[in-house]
């Protein structure tokens, strides 16, 4: 019996070790972190890339994979908040800060210097998030001006940009429905289709400037959709928020979309060229607010925001929490079932999925 027991005990601490190193193999794993800097732009462009924008005229940079970060202050801005980054690799990359003025900057060294791409000085001026669907050619969103989304596009690697007319969108703007700065990702392409999410007292996903009603919490000022993400297939969207004043609930937070192909039809699209996304009613909720999303396969997707960072591998519809830290933006690490996540206190952690 003696040697039963003290076989039972050391099976016992053996699984409790392994369990901690499972569990600590799969624990987010903070990698630099910067007092009074608030972090919500992100931008992995390669495998061991990594670039952060924020507070403070804030950027940070890293090409070993995160095992060291450069942290610097953009001369000039250092009380500027650059919300929303694009990097091409270590050395080109663009920022962008919300407020009055409006300004996009561009480094092609590295962030020693950086120069001046767009301004506007309309102070009324938002910009929230900046997207590139390729190497070339990418948008930026920014809150409504005179009842109008404000979109601006550039075809050569963002050295000049353009206001995209009004008469683009279709569908009229609805009273208190703008864009949130959270994470720099309400913005998305594909080849032809340009995508936005909006939020507030109305809240919806935006194709080709044509508005699609979505089932995701509207009705304040804090509600509504914070972020999207396109699954690697194409065939899939998925849209996170909810209310971040009430950053627990998990009241319509996440809504699953895909794209539905015709029976007895090869065409993806209309012949509008505009997708038809059905309402996928099995996507379930996150466990809060959340104001990032990503997905690392067709099938699993990472959320993220102040109350914590979920997971989902069934396409968002079970999603189980694995962290209460607060983080405010995610993206996938390029070839690696494995992302990084930025927020409050300049931290950017690392989770790989095993």
């Amino acid at each position: 019996m003696k040697k039963a027991f003290i076989a039972l005990l050391a099976f016992l601490i053996l699984y409790q070790n392994s369990f901690a190193q499972n569990s600590g193999n799969n624990s987010i794993k903070i990698l630099t972190q910067k007092k009074g800097v608030s972090i919500r732009g992100l931008a992995v462009p390669y495998l061991n890339t990594i670039w952060a924008s924020g507070s403070k005229g804030s950027i940070a940079k890293s090409v070993n994979g995160g095992t060291d970060f450069e942290w610097m202050q953009v001369k000039g801005y250092e009380t500027r908040d650059f919300r929303s980054i694009h990097a091409w690799d270590d050395k080109e990359a663009i920022i962008v800060a919300v407020a009055a003025p409006a300004i996009i900057l561009k480094t092609k060294d590295g962030g020693t210097s950086w120069y001046k791409v767009y301004e506007n000085a309309d102070t009324l001026m938002f910009l929230d998030a900046i997207h590139f669907k390729d190497a070339s050619n990418g948008l930026v969103v920014g809150d409504p001006i005179s009842n109008h989304i404000f979109l601006l596009s550039t075809v050569d690697k963002g050295e000049n940009w353009n206001e995209i007319p009004s008469s683009y969108f279709k569908t009229p703007l609805e009273k208190g429905e703008a864009f949130f700065a959270s994470s720099g990702s309400n913005i998305t392409q594909l080849s032809k289709e340009d995508f936005l999410v909006s939020g507030g007292l109305r809240s919806r996903l935006w194709i080709n400037g044509e508005a699609l009603d979505i089932p995701i919490l509207q009705g304040g000022t804090s509600t509504g959709a914070n972020s999207m993400a396109i699954s690697p297939n194409g065939n899939n969207i998925m849209i996170v928020g909810g209310d971040f004043m009430n950053d627990t609930s998990r009241l319509q937070n996440a809504v699953g979309l895909k794209l539905f192909i015709k029976p007895n039809s090869n065409q993806k699209w209309q012949s509008e060229k505009i997708p038809y996304w059905k309402i996928d009613e099995l996507a379930g909720l996150p466990n809060g607010y959340r104001s990032g999303v990503e997905y690392i396969t067709n099938t699993i997707l990472i959320a993220c925001g102040t109350s914590g960072v979920d997971i989902s591998m069934n396409k968002g519809k079970n999603w189980d929490l694995i962290s209460t830290e607060s983080f405010h933006v995610v993206r996938k690490q390029p070839s690696i079932k494995a992302v990084f996540l930025a927020g409050g206190g300049g931290r950017i952690g690392y989770y790989r999925i095993s």
